[in-house]
């Protein structure tokens, strides 16, 4: 065995473990999973060439480390991993004259469920397959498991537990960028894993089983499919399975294919488990493989293509991210011409260049990457300015990957939610600005400063060019940005985003200096605190925002842009000035409580959340409710108006 070799198993074991360290702890990833199969399968290979298998090759674990604080516990059947083959032809030859069940491999967290008398009695995550966490109370609330099961026997059964694409959408769009998670297995591995359920309540984790490991008192008659029966009598949520031949085989895997980019579950493969009970079971294991089943990973369709261009996309974190733009391929039924490259490692991992000739894939077929570089020019310079504020970026080294970095803490770009607030519906209200929208006008470097988003009519052949965007989407936008130039000085105060001011504040300030800008900008502290409504903190934060610099300079660059509008005066604006209003319970007359509040606000009242002796007006369609703010007006002698009451009482 040469010296070269026994290096290369060192160095791959150290590549794998560590992507496989960040992936199962539900950080970014490092590689692909084209590449950490590539790589997966050139140590195996190297280690049954050698005979050398170094203690931590991934070859030899699996599944993750264990850790956290939750109890630990041996499995009493340990539970392996499973050989692979991206070959339905190998599917095929495997299975020989056996019957088999084809089902999806989900991509989740795998759990094994113990229930003694009916009763859900444990729940126990994979591990490193010998050894897991006890999770038991955050089982009981995922989405569609049954606490109670009819068999009054012991059964132990397994199942992976996943969370939806949509769920997972909708998670991701509340968290800031930093606390977004990469994908739905690493999501559903954090919920899985909490220490308070409540958290994974809020997370609908579904749990699909697909294997009874043992059930007393039941004769499956030799049946795989018989298990599957039982596990749906007892009311569990089944993987979608099909039985097949090696005649069945190939149209089974097409049908499942199919489904794959449709599925609002995450995949990465199908499983394929022999129905002969015994026969399996006299099949034995190796060390690391059961062979009674055997998973079936999609042959990821690969097409080549030429690298156009590198785009440097930053992101509200600071990172900046290259983006890989090349000659559109059709893949897997979709045409792409763009793919996330991940950081600066991978970029000199594959040595790009511009003009390059690349392979490209879609991963479990639905993310596009890159497969390799066929070329391998090394041309690409990687970026030195951040592509939105231009000041200069630098390569990081974090946990061993370089990735570029913008230094600048006023880009623009890591005040994404500055800037979603700015043209949210109580600001600026410019329609067709989501958050994604705004990313991808920083992609293409026509957003630099707020300002620019006064300056994108300019971009026209840009913006239409865009991926989801096209002439009507563009005209559209311009339409919405032109409207949004004439704006009020309460809402373009509001939408700056000064910490602590809202829309109610916003007019509070602007009517207490009389509609004028540049009184408001320069107001002194002493003059905020004579404002009813505003205190000391509001006061100085506002204070220190218009102090920088650079939110000055902002600020002027945005006064060239629009036009602003005195408030209007509402008839009888001041009928109830200094009057002190709570509203609680379900209204019938306005959409929602803050339609109501705006209201008495602009008549010069004040409305607060809870009810004391300064109240003056509990408002409250059911009089006779025993809510603890009815029972506390009662207390203090507040009267309870009606919606219908108070229209009626102050003429509104």
């Amino acid at each position: 065995m040469s010296d070269q070799k026994l290096e290369r198993i060192k160095e791959l074991v150290g590549m794998l473990s560590e992507a496989a360290r960040v992936y199962y702890q539900g950080q970014d990833e490092i590689m692909s999973n084209f590449e950490y199969d590539r790589l997966y399968d050139e140590l195996s290979a190297l280690e049954q060439e050698t005979g050398v298998v170094l203690a931590g090759s991934p070859t030899q674990r699996v599944g993750y480390e264990v850790l956290g604080e939750l109890p630990k516990e041996r499995h009493a059947v340990p539970m392996l991993s499973l050989d692979k083959t991206k070959e339905v032809d190998q599917l095929a030859a495997w299975l020989g004259d056996q019957d088999a069940l084809l089902s999806w491999k989900m991509d989740g967290l795998t759990v094994v469920l113990t229930y003694v008398n009916g009763r859900l009695q444990k729940a126990v995550t994979r591990g490193n397959g010998q050894i897991g966490e006890v999770i038991t109370g955050n089982a009981r609330v995922f989405k569609n498991i049954p606490l109670a099961i009819p068999h009054s026997g012991e059964v132990v059964l397994r199942g992976e537990a996943v969370i939806p694409y949509s769920e997972f959408r909708r998670i991701n769009a509340r968290l800031p960028e930093q606390e977004q998670y990469k994908n739905p297995r690493n999501l559903c591995s954090g919920s899985v894993r909490q220490l308070n359920n409540k958290i994974t309540a809020e997370r609908n984790v579904h749990f699909f089983a697909f294997a009874l490991v043992s059930a007393e008192n039941v004769d499956f008659h030799n049946s795989q499919e018989e298990k599957f029966r039982f596990l749906a009598e007892q009311g569990f949520e089944l993987v979608e399975y099909r039985r097949v031949n090696k005649n069945t085989i190939a149209d089974a895997v097409q049908d499942f294919s199919k489904k794959v980019s449709d599925n609002d579950f995450p995949s990465d493969g199908l499983v394929l488990l022999l129905n002969d009970i015994a026969y399996g079971d006299s099949l034995g294991t190796t060390a690391k493989f059961p062979r009674n089943a055997i998973a079936f990973k999609w042959a990821d369709e690969i097409a080549e293509t030429t690298l156009l261009e590198v785009e440097w996309s930053a992101s509200r974190t600071g990172l900046i991210n290259p983006v890989a733009v090349f000659e559109p391929v059709e893949l897997e039924g979709t045409t792409v011409s763009r793919a996330s490259v991940h950081n600066v490692s991978i970029v000199k991992e594959l040595e790009l260049g511009i003009g390059d000739k690349i392979e490209v894939y879609k991963a479990n077929m639905i993310i596009p990457q890159i497969a390799e570089n066929l070329t391998r020019s090394g041309a690409l310079e990687i970026a030195k300015y951040c592509p939105v504020c231009n000041e200069p970026a630098s390569i990081h080294s974090e946990n061993g990957v370089e990735v570029l970095f913008c230094e600048n803490k006023n880009c623009l770009a890591k005040k994404m939610k500055t800037l979603a607030h700015f043209v949210s519906r109580d600001a600026l209200n410019i329609e067709g600005l989501s958050e994604a929208t705004i990313e991808k006008l920083m992609e293409k470097g026509l957003l630099h400063q707020m300002a620019d988003l006064f300056r994108l009519g300019q971009y026209r052949e840009e913006i239409v060019g865009m991926e989801g965007f096209g002439e009507k989407s563009y005209t559209n936008l311009i339409d919405a940005v032109n409207r949004a130039r004439e704006v009020t000085v309460s809402r373009f105060l509001y939408s700056l985003g000064i910490p602590g001011i809202g829309p109610a504040n916003a007019k509070l300030i602007c009517k207490a200096f009389e509609q004028d800008f540049a009184r408001v900008r320069c107001a002194a502290e002493e003059e905020l605190l004579q404002i009813d409504g505003v205190g000391p903190v509001l006061a100085a934060g506002f204070r220190q925002f218009f102090d920088d610099p650079a939110n000055r300079g902002m600020v002027d660059a945005l006064l060239g842009e629009i036009t602003l509008l005195q408030e209007q005066q509402s008839a009888g604006e001041n009928t109830m000035q200094g009057l002190v209003f709570v509203i609680t319970g379900t209204l019938t007359r306005f959409a929602n409580r803050k339609e109501l509040k705006e209201l008495l606000e602009s008549h010069g009242a004040k409305v607060t959340g809870s009810v004391t002796g300064n109240t003056d007006y509990l408002i409250n369609n059911d009089s006779m409710s025993s809510s603890s703010k009815n029972k506390k007006a009662k207390e203090l002698a507040v009267p309870i108006l009606t919606e219908q009451q108070l229209l009626d009482k102050f003429r509104l």
